[in-house]
């Protein structure tokens, strides 16, 4: 037979309602499930509802927000990484760029040395 209990707000008073029930023949239902609550919500700074249902939720409410929180950290991480990526794709292209821009002014630079070398060389001989 199992015990209802309303109004528990710590580990404490839970143990000592589940000691009472036991004294009795009873237990309290879901009784380390709720001691696990309980123990949880303690960590977070939380206060318990006094319900088992209620603090279920109220526990089931912060992991889903933990969860939402760690997965937009997740994606601003993905979002940083591919904003890096993509500056170091843009300055290695802007590098290639004005390596082209440098390679075509010494081409036609020497080019036109070569074109006045020749030409030079031809009005001598």
């Amino acid at each position: 037979m199992a015990l209802r209990v309303d109004g528990i707000e710590s580990e404490d008073e839970l143990r000592k309602a589940q000691a009472a029930a036991q004294a009795q023949g009873t237990s309290i239902p879901n009784y380390q499930d709720w001691a696990n609550v309980l123990q949880n919500l303690q960590l977070a700074g939380v206060e318990s509802t006094g319900t088992y249902a209620g603090d279920k939720a109220r526990l089931d409410e912060i992991e889903k927000q933990i969860d939402n929180l760690l997965q937009e950290a997740q994606e601003a991480q993905r979002a940083e990484e591919l904003r890096q990526q993509n500056q170091q794709v843009k300055e290695t292209s802007e590098s290639d760029n004005n390596q082209d821009i440098k390679a075509n002014l010494a081409n036609a630079t020497s080019s036109m040395i070569m074109a006045d070398y020749m030409k030079y060389y031809h009005l001598m001989s």
